[in-house]
Protein backbone atom coordinates (compact mmCIF):
# COMPACT_ATOMS: atom_id res chain seq x y z
CA UNK A 1 0.00 0.00 0.00
CA UNK A 2 1.34 3.87 -1.00
CA UNK A 3 1.61 7.05 1.31
CA UNK A 4 1.17 9.58 -1.68
CA UNK A 5 2.61 13.15 -0.78
CA UNK A 6 1.31 15.69 -2.71
CA UNK A 7 3.96 18.53 -3.20
CA UNK A 8 6.09 16.60 -1.35
CA UNK A 9 8.99 19.23 -1.15
CA UNK A 10 12.96 18.39 0.32
CA UNK A 11 11.04 15.53 2.43
CA UNK A 12 9.21 17.28 5.60
CA UNK A 13 6.42 14.62 5.65
CA UNK A 14 8.46 11.86 4.48
CA UNK A 15 11.66 12.05 7.13
CA UNK A 16 8.79 12.08 9.54
CA UNK A 17 7.32 8.70 7.99
CA UNK A 18 11.01 7.36 8.15
CA UNK A 19 11.45 7.90 11.65
CA UNK A 20 8.08 6.27 11.92
CA UNK A 21 9.50 3.18 9.92
CA UNK A 22 6.92 3.92 6.87
CA UNK A 23 8.14 5.10 3.33
CA UNK A 24 5.90 7.32 0.70
CA UNK A 25 5.91 8.05 -2.73
CA UNK A 26 6.74 12.19 -3.18
CA UNK A 27 5.36 14.36 -5.83
CA UNK A 28 7.70 17.33 -6.46
CA UNK A 29 8.15 19.57 -9.18
CA UNK A 30 11.22 21.12 -8.16
CA UNK A 31 14.21 20.36 -9.05
CA UNK A 32 16.32 20.82 -6.35
CA UNK A 33 13.84 19.72 -3.69
CA UNK A 34 13.75 16.67 -5.81
CA UNK A 35 17.94 16.30 -5.40
CA UNK A 36 17.75 16.84 -2.04
CA UNK A 37 15.33 13.95 -1.36
CA UNK A 38 17.51 11.88 -4.01
CA UNK A 39 20.71 12.30 -1.30
CA UNK A 40 18.05 11.15 1.56
CA UNK A 41 16.90 8.11 -0.20
CA UNK A 42 13.48 9.29 -0.76
CA UNK A 43 11.30 7.80 -3.47
CA UNK A 44 10.21 10.90 -5.97
CA UNK A 45 8.54 11.20 -8.94
CA UNK A 46 9.60 14.75 -10.43
CA UNK A 47 6.67 15.73 -11.89
CA UNK A 48 3.67 18.64 -11.67
CA UNK A 49 1.19 17.62 -9.54
CA UNK A 50 -1.47 19.34 -10.91
CA UNK A 51 -0.79 17.59 -14.44
CA UNK A 52 0.33 14.17 -13.14
CA UNK A 53 -2.65 11.11 -13.64
CA UNK A 54 -3.91 9.68 -10.65
CA UNK A 55 -4.86 5.87 -11.81
CA UNK A 56 -1.10 4.83 -11.23
CA UNK A 57 -2.43 4.69 -7.28
CA UNK A 58 -5.98 3.76 -7.56
CA UNK A 59 -6.19 0.81 -5.52
CA UNK A 60 -3.09 1.13 -3.88
CA UNK A 61 -2.92 3.88 -1.67
CA UNK A 62 -3.60 4.15 2.49
CA UNK A 63 -2.84 7.80 2.94
CA UNK A 64 -2.41 10.85 1.47
CA UNK A 65 -0.37 13.97 2.19
CA UNK A 66 -0.49 17.36 1.00
CA UNK A 67 1.28 20.61 2.15
CA UNK A 68 0.39 22.73 -1.42
CA UNK A 69 2.91 25.70 -2.04
CA UNK A 70 1.85 28.67 0.20
CA UNK A 71 3.67 31.62 -1.43
CA UNK A 72 0.44 32.38 -2.65
CA UNK A 73 -1.26 32.75 0.47
CA UNK A 74 1.64 33.32 3.19
CA UNK A 75 2.31 36.62 4.91
CA UNK A 76 5.88 36.83 3.21
CA UNK A 77 4.77 37.48 -0.09
CA UNK A 78 1.91 39.03 -1.93
CA UNK A 79 -1.18 37.27 -0.57
CA UNK A 80 -2.85 37.19 -3.50
CA UNK A 81 -4.18 33.63 -2.47
CA UNK A 82 -6.36 35.33 -0.12
CA UNK A 83 -7.77 37.87 -3.36
CA UNK A 84 -8.36 34.21 -5.36
CA UNK A 85 -9.91 31.99 -2.85
CA UNK A 86 -13.37 32.21 -4.28
CA UNK A 87 -11.62 30.88 -7.35
CA UNK A 88 -9.81 27.94 -5.35
CA UNK A 89 -13.36 27.35 -3.26
CA UNK A 90 -15.37 26.78 -6.82
CA UNK A 91 -12.67 24.48 -7.98
CA UNK A 92 -12.65 22.09 -4.69
CA UNK A 93 -16.62 22.09 -5.29
CA UNK A 94 -16.33 20.95 -8.93
CA UNK A 95 -14.01 18.60 -8.46
CA UNK A 96 -15.12 16.92 -5.60
CA UNK A 97 -18.16 16.43 -7.88
CA UNK A 98 -16.33 15.23 -10.60
CA UNK A 99 -16.08 18.12 -12.64
CA UNK A 100 -12.52 19.33 -14.16
CA UNK A 101 -12.98 22.98 -14.41
CA UNK A 102 -9.52 24.35 -13.46
CA UNK A 103 -8.65 25.50 -16.83
CA UNK A 104 -10.91 28.34 -17.05
CA UNK A 105 -10.56 29.14 -13.34
CA UNK A 106 -6.91 29.55 -13.35
CA UNK A 107 -7.34 32.16 -16.63
CA UNK A 108 -8.99 33.84 -13.92
CA UNK A 109 -6.29 33.83 -10.94
CA UNK A 110 -4.19 36.59 -9.92
CA UNK A 111 -1.70 34.21 -8.72
CA UNK A 112 -1.46 30.90 -10.43
CA UNK A 113 -0.02 29.18 -7.49
CA UNK A 114 -3.57 29.88 -6.01
CA UNK A 115 -5.28 26.57 -7.87
CA UNK A 116 -2.52 24.13 -6.45
CA UNK A 117 -4.22 23.93 -2.95
CA UNK A 118 -7.69 22.44 -4.82
CA UNK A 119 -4.90 19.57 -6.03
CA UNK A 120 -5.23 17.19 -3.55
CA UNK A 121 -9.31 17.26 -3.90
CA UNK A 122 -8.48 15.61 -7.60
CA UNK A 123 -6.70 12.92 -6.20
CA UNK A 124 -8.91 12.54 -2.87
CA UNK A 125 -12.06 12.34 -5.50
CA UNK A 126 -10.41 9.48 -7.39
CA UNK A 127 -9.79 7.48 -5.13
CA UNK A 128 -12.40 7.75 -3.37
CA UNK A 129 -14.35 5.56 -5.95
CA UNK A 130 -12.17 2.85 -4.54
CA UNK A 131 -12.53 3.40 -0.92
CA UNK A 132 -9.33 5.00 -0.51
CA UNK A 133 -7.59 6.41 1.31
CA UNK A 134 -7.62 5.29 4.54
CA UNK A 135 -6.55 8.60 6.14
CA UNK A 136 -5.53 12.69 4.96
CA UNK A 137 -3.12 15.15 6.46
CA UNK A 138 -2.64 18.40 4.75
CA UNK A 139 -1.24 21.38 6.08
CA UNK A 140 -0.74 25.43 5.13
CA UNK A 141 -0.61 28.39 6.33
CA UNK A 142 -2.78 29.59 8.78
CA UNK A 143 -5.09 32.00 5.68
CA UNK A 144 -5.65 28.44 4.41
CA UNK A 145 -8.05 27.43 6.95
CA UNK A 146 -11.59 28.25 5.29
CA UNK A 147 -10.69 26.05 2.35
CA UNK A 148 -9.79 23.03 4.96
CA UNK A 149 -13.25 23.64 5.87
CA UNK A 150 -14.48 22.97 2.77
CA UNK A 151 -12.19 20.23 2.13
CA UNK A 152 -13.80 19.15 5.61
CA UNK A 153 -17.51 19.10 4.84
CA UNK A 154 -16.69 17.01 1.73
CA UNK A 155 -14.60 14.16 3.46
CA UNK A 156 -17.36 13.66 6.08
CA UNK A 157 -19.74 13.58 3.21
CA UNK A 158 -17.99 10.58 2.29
CA UNK A 159 -17.70 9.39 5.84
CA UNK A 160 -14.30 10.58 6.93
CA UNK A 161 -13.87 11.65 10.12
CA UNK A 162 -12.20 15.34 10.27
CA UNK A 163 -10.50 17.57 11.83
CA UNK A 164 -9.16 20.89 11.19
CA UNK A 165 -7.62 23.94 12.81
CA UNK A 166 -4.65 25.68 14.00
CA UNK A 167 -1.77 24.24 15.22
CA UNK A 168 1.44 25.72 17.01
CA UNK A 169 4.75 23.27 16.11
CA UNK A 170 6.28 24.63 19.36
CA UNK A 171 3.61 22.60 21.38
CA UNK A 172 4.90 19.23 19.73
CA UNK A 173 8.89 20.06 20.43
CA UNK A 174 10.04 22.40 17.31
CA UNK A 175 12.15 25.01 18.23
CA UNK A 176 10.02 27.52 16.25
CA UNK A 177 6.14 29.32 16.82
CA UNK A 178 5.35 28.13 13.15
CA UNK A 179 1.36 28.13 12.80
CA UNK A 180 -0.36 26.35 10.49
CA UNK A 181 -3.68 25.25 9.24
CA UNK A 182 -4.20 21.54 9.62
CA UNK A 183 -6.72 18.52 8.19
CA UNK A 184 -6.69 15.23 9.24
CA UNK A 185 -9.27 12.85 8.07
CA UNK A 186 -10.10 9.17 8.76
CA UNK A 187 -12.12 6.45 7.42
CA UNK A 188 -11.08 3.98 10.59
CA UNK A 189 -10.79 6.67 13.69
CA UNK A 190 -11.92 9.88 15.47
CA UNK A 191 -9.71 12.25 13.81
CA UNK A 192 -8.33 14.40 16.67
CA UNK A 193 -5.03 16.90 17.11
CA UNK A 194 -1.99 15.18 18.94
CA UNK A 195 -1.93 16.24 22.68
CA UNK A 196 0.78 18.80 22.79
CA UNK A 197 3.96 17.73 24.57
CA UNK A 198 5.55 21.65 25.19
CA UNK A 199 4.29 24.59 26.55
CA UNK A 200 5.72 28.03 26.87
CA UNK A 201 5.60 27.27 30.77
CA UNK A 202 6.49 24.00 31.62
CA UNK A 203 3.68 22.08 33.10
CA UNK A 204 4.22 19.54 35.72
CA UNK A 205 2.81 15.80 35.72
CA UNK A 206 -0.86 15.50 37.89
CA UNK A 207 -3.59 13.77 37.79
CA UNK A 208 -5.29 15.83 35.14
CA UNK A 209 -2.35 14.31 32.21
CA UNK A 210 1.45 13.81 31.88
CA UNK A 211 2.67 17.49 32.05
CA UNK A 212 4.20 19.28 29.10
CA UNK A 213 7.63 20.10 28.88
CA UNK A 214 8.93 23.97 27.94
CA UNK A 215 8.99 25.10 24.60
CA UNK A 216 12.47 24.21 22.78
CA UNK A 217 14.65 27.00 22.88
CA UNK A 218 17.51 27.91 19.50
CA UNK A 219 19.90 26.98 21.55
CA UNK A 220 18.90 23.97 22.97
CA UNK A 221 17.80 23.34 19.28
CA UNK A 222 21.50 23.75 17.89
CA UNK A 223 23.29 22.56 21.09
CA UNK A 224 24.57 25.53 22.56
CA UNK A 225 24.02 24.56 25.93
CA UNK A 226 23.29 26.79 28.46
CA UNK A 227 25.66 29.29 28.68
CA UNK A 228 25.05 33.02 28.95
CA UNK A 229 26.77 33.30 25.36
CA UNK A 230 25.62 30.74 22.61
CA UNK A 231 27.19 31.50 19.30
CA UNK A 232 26.33 31.17 15.91
CA UNK A 233 28.39 29.60 12.93
CA UNK A 234 30.14 32.64 11.01
CA UNK A 235 29.87 30.89 7.67
CA UNK A 236 26.53 32.24 6.07
CA UNK A 237 24.90 29.76 3.88
CA UNK A 238 25.70 26.41 4.83
CA UNK A 239 28.15 24.31 3.75
CA UNK A 240 31.38 22.77 5.18
CA UNK A 241 33.70 25.05 7.48
CA UNK A 242 33.12 28.16 10.06
CA UNK A 243 33.70 28.17 13.27
CA UNK A 244 31.73 28.70 16.84
CA UNK A 245 32.57 31.81 17.26
CA UNK A 246 30.41 35.82 16.15
CA UNK A 247 33.22 37.88 13.85
CA UNK A 248 32.09 41.57 13.00
CA UNK A 249 31.32 42.18 9.88
CA UNK A 250 34.20 43.48 8.21
CA UNK A 251 35.90 39.86 8.86
CA UNK A 252 33.41 37.65 7.50
CA UNK A 253 34.98 38.04 4.02
CA UNK A 254 38.45 37.11 4.94
CA UNK A 255 36.88 34.22 6.96
CA UNK A 256 34.65 32.68 4.16
CA UNK A 257 37.59 32.81 1.74
CA UNK A 258 40.20 31.47 4.17
CA UNK A 259 36.97 28.79 4.79
CA UNK A 260 37.08 28.13 0.80
CA UNK A 261 40.66 27.79 0.63
CA UNK A 262 40.52 25.57 3.63
CA UNK A 263 43.25 27.28 5.17
CA UNK A 264 41.09 28.77 7.96
CA UNK A 265 40.94 26.32 11.48
CA UNK A 266 38.93 27.54 14.82
CA UNK A 267 41.70 28.12 17.42
CA UNK A 268 41.42 27.21 21.16
CA UNK A 269 38.58 27.81 23.57
CA UNK A 270 40.76 30.42 25.48
CA UNK A 271 41.44 32.41 22.00
CA UNK A 272 37.35 32.23 21.23
CA UNK A 273 36.65 33.09 24.72
CA UNK A 274 38.50 36.12 24.42
CA UNK A 275 36.96 37.30 21.35
CA UNK A 276 33.32 36.42 22.31
CA UNK A 277 33.74 39.07 25.09
CA UNK A 278 35.85 41.61 23.28
CA UNK A 279 33.62 41.12 20.11
CA UNK A 280 32.37 44.64 20.34
CA UNK A 281 36.03 46.08 20.93
CA UNK A 282 39.11 45.25 20.02
CA UNK A 283 37.84 42.30 18.07
CA UNK A 284 36.69 44.78 15.34
CA UNK A 285 39.77 46.42 15.36
CA UNK A 286 41.90 43.04 14.81
CA UNK A 287 39.24 42.55 12.08
CA UNK A 288 40.33 45.42 9.80
CA UNK A 289 44.23 44.81 9.95
CA UNK A 290 43.69 42.40 7.13
CA UNK A 291 45.52 39.57 9.75
CA UNK A 292 45.35 36.11 8.40
CA UNK A 293 42.56 34.25 9.29
CA UNK A 294 44.08 31.56 10.53
CA UNK A 295 46.67 33.22 13.11
CA UNK A 296 45.18 33.53 16.92
CA UNK A 297 43.79 36.91 17.42
CA UNK A 298 45.38 38.31 20.79
CA UNK A 299 44.09 37.58 24.38
CA UNK A 300 41.63 40.48 25.07
CA UNK A 301 40.61 40.88 28.54
CA UNK A 302 39.10 43.78 30.72
CA UNK A 303 35.24 45.40 31.07
CA UNK A 304 34.34 44.15 27.95
CA UNK A 305 30.28 43.20 27.62
CA UNK A 306 28.63 40.67 27.70
CA UNK A 307 27.24 39.30 24.45
CA UNK A 308 23.58 38.24 23.92
CA UNK A 309 22.21 37.02 20.18
CA UNK A 310 18.40 37.01 19.52
CA UNK A 311 17.17 35.50 15.65
CA UNK A 312 15.63 38.50 13.81
CA UNK A 313 13.21 36.76 10.81
CA UNK A 314 13.72 39.27 8.07
CA UNK A 315 14.61 42.95 7.30
CA UNK A 316 11.01 44.25 7.65
CA UNK A 317 10.21 46.99 10.40
CA UNK A 318 8.16 44.33 11.94
CA UNK A 319 10.12 41.46 11.88
CA UNK A 320 10.24 38.44 14.84
CA UNK A 321 12.80 39.26 16.69
CA UNK A 322 13.69 36.56 19.80
CA UNK A 323 16.50 35.62 21.84
CA UNK A 324 18.17 32.49 21.59
CA UNK A 325 16.96 30.95 24.56
CA UNK A 326 13.30 31.05 22.93
CA UNK A 327 11.46 29.43 20.09
CA UNK A 328 12.16 31.30 16.70
CA UNK A 329 9.60 33.17 14.97
CA UNK A 330 8.04 31.19 11.87
CA UNK A 331 11.11 30.51 9.24
CA UNK A 332 10.50 31.72 6.10
CA UNK A 333 12.75 32.36 3.00
CA UNK A 334 12.66 33.23 -0.80
CA UNK A 335 14.07 36.91 -1.06
CA UNK A 336 16.62 39.08 0.22
CA UNK A 337 14.29 40.69 2.49
CA UNK A 338 13.42 37.63 4.00
CA UNK A 339 17.06 36.80 5.15
CA UNK A 340 17.45 35.96 8.85
CA UNK A 341 20.21 36.83 10.82
CA UNK A 342 21.61 36.51 14.19
CA UNK A 343 21.90 39.92 16.09
CA UNK A 344 24.88 40.00 18.60
CA UNK A 345 23.48 43.02 21.45
CA UNK A 346 25.62 43.44 24.56
CA UNK A 347 23.91 42.18 27.30
CA UNK A 348 25.23 44.82 29.47
CA UNK A 349 27.14 48.26 29.25
CA UNK A 350 28.55 50.72 31.72
CA UNK A 351 27.26 53.56 29.35
CA UNK A 352 25.56 54.20 26.30
CA UNK A 353 28.53 55.80 25.20
CA UNK A 354 30.49 52.59 25.42
CA UNK A 355 27.57 50.65 23.83
CA UNK A 356 29.10 48.95 21.27
CA UNK A 357 27.30 48.62 17.42
CA UNK A 358 25.56 45.66 17.28
CA UNK A 359 26.59 42.94 14.93
CA UNK A 360 24.61 40.30 12.61
CA UNK A 361 25.33 37.01 10.80
CA UNK A 362 23.20 35.23 8.46
CA UNK A 363 21.48 32.17 10.04
CA UNK A 364 22.91 29.00 7.95
CA UNK A 365 21.47 25.99 6.22
CA UNK A 366 21.97 23.60 8.71
CA UNK A 367 21.10 25.91 11.75
CA UNK A 368 17.47 26.83 9.82
CA UNK A 369 17.33 22.88 8.96
CA UNK A 370 17.82 22.34 12.63
CA UNK A 371 15.19 24.83 13.67
CA UNK A 372 12.81 22.93 11.67
CA UNK A 373 13.83 19.37 12.95
CA UNK A 374 16.01 18.56 10.01
CA UNK A 375 18.39 16.46 10.92
CA UNK A 376 21.92 18.29 11.22
CA UNK A 377 23.11 15.86 8.54
CA UNK A 378 20.70 16.41 5.83
CA UNK A 379 21.85 17.25 2.86
CA UNK A 380 20.22 20.03 1.38
CA UNK A 381 20.94 20.56 -2.83
CA UNK A 382 21.66 23.62 -4.31
CA UNK A 383 22.91 26.66 -3.81
CA UNK A 384 22.00 28.57 -0.75
CA UNK A 385 19.05 30.71 -1.80
CA UNK A 386 17.67 27.49 -2.87
CA UNK A 387 18.34 25.60 -0.05
CA UNK A 388 16.76 28.20 1.95
CA UNK A 389 13.56 28.01 -0.09
CA UNK A 390 13.30 24.55 0.45
CA UNK A 391 13.97 24.83 4.27
CA UNK A 392 11.23 27.54 4.44
CA UNK A 393 8.87 26.25 2.73
CA UNK A 394 8.97 22.65 4.54
CA UNK A 395 6.60 20.77 6.99
CA UNK A 396 8.65 20.59 10.41
CA UNK A 397 9.37 16.61 10.17
CA UNK A 398 8.99 16.45 14.03
CA UNK A 399 5.31 18.23 13.76
CA UNK A 400 4.69 15.69 10.90
CA UNK A 401 5.47 13.08 12.88
CA UNK A 402 2.70 13.81 15.82
CA UNK A 403 0.33 14.08 12.99
CA UNK A 404 1.19 10.85 11.10
CA UNK A 405 1.98 8.69 14.29
CA UNK A 406 -2.17 7.54 15.28
CA UNK A 407 -3.00 6.94 11.66
CA UNK A 408 0.07 4.38 11.46
CA UNK A 409 -0.40 3.09 14.76
CA UNK A 410 3.00 4.10 15.93
CA UNK A 411 3.80 5.85 19.10
CA UNK A 412 6.20 8.75 18.83
CA UNK A 413 9.40 8.45 21.28
CA UNK A 414 10.77 11.81 22.73
CA UNK A 415 14.28 10.45 21.49
CA UNK A 416 12.82 9.88 18.08
CA UNK A 417 14.63 13.74 16.95
CA UNK A 418 17.63 14.69 18.58
CA UNK A 419 17.91 18.18 18.86
CA UNK A 420 21.23 18.89 17.52
CA UNK A 421 24.40 17.06 16.51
Amino acid sequence: MIVLDLFAGPGGWSHALAVLGVRDIGLEWDEWACKTRAAQGQLTIRTDVAMYPVWPFLGKTTGLIASPPCQAWSMAGKRLGLLDQPLVHQAVADLAAGRDTREQLLAACRDERSLLAAEPMRYLHALHQHGQPEWVAMEEVPDVLPLWRQYAAILRSWGYSVWTGILNAADYGVPQTRRRAILLASRTRTAEPPPPTHARTAEPESLFGPGRAQWVSMAQALGWGATDRPVPTVCAGGGPGGGPEPFPSGSRKTLTDARDRGTWKPQSDLVLQSRREAAGGRARHVARENRPADTPAPPLTGGAPQWSWSLRSNNQANATVRRADEPAGTLFFGHRANECVWVAEPASSSTDRERPTPESIRITAQEAGLLQTFPADYRWAGNKGQQFSQIGNAVPPRLAAHLLAPHLGKTLRPDDFTLAA
